[in-house]
């Protein structure tokens, strides 16, 4: 019973602020100038033609050309997360824990010699098409990184 009668008083409460706030804004909104009137009481003047300007025969400046970043300044813009251009081991280190995490098969942030010989084998056993455990240059060539795809940007 106390729950109802505390629920009323508190919406008669926001009824009743509600009501001072819409009478002192309209209150509020009756003193002011008619938008057509400016600061000083004289009507607005009617809106003149676009000014235009003789361009013939000028030529504005060029545009700034762009650089482009060799190939070292795309890598260290990678590392560079935080665009101060310095990299900070914290952001060199950053790139590499998905690797690590791969290689850590207990998950203990530990990496031990025999998880990095387990994940070593395994990738040397999937290079080795042939099973004759040496790899030719064709098959070395399969274990090279992959290259890294670019997000394609849906900028629209």
């Amino acid at each position: 019973m106390n729950r109802i009668v505390i629920g009323a008083l508190g919406a008669l409460l926001l009824v009743a602020a509600g009501v001072f706030w819409w009478q002192g804004r309209a209150a509020v909104e009756a003193g002011a100038p008619p938008p057509e009137l400016l600061n000083d009481g004289e009507a607005t003047p009617a809106p003149g033609p676009l000014p235009t300007a003789d361009v013939r025969g000028r030529r504005g400046p060029a545009p700034p050309e762009a650089t482009e970043m060799s190939r070292e300044q795309r890598r260290f813009a990678r590392y560079d997360r935080n665009g101060d251009r310095i990299i900070s081991r914290n952001e060199l280190m950053a790139t590499r824990t998905a690797a690590f995490r791969k290689l850590d098969a207990d998950g203990n942030n530990l990496l031990t010699f025999e998880e990095w010989a387990v994940a070593t084998g395994n990738r040397f056993k999937a290079a080795d098409k042939d099973g004759n455990l040496q790899l030719n240059a064709e098959e070395f060539a399969t274990t090279r990184p992959k290259p890294v795809k670019a997000n394609a940007c849906n900028c629209r």
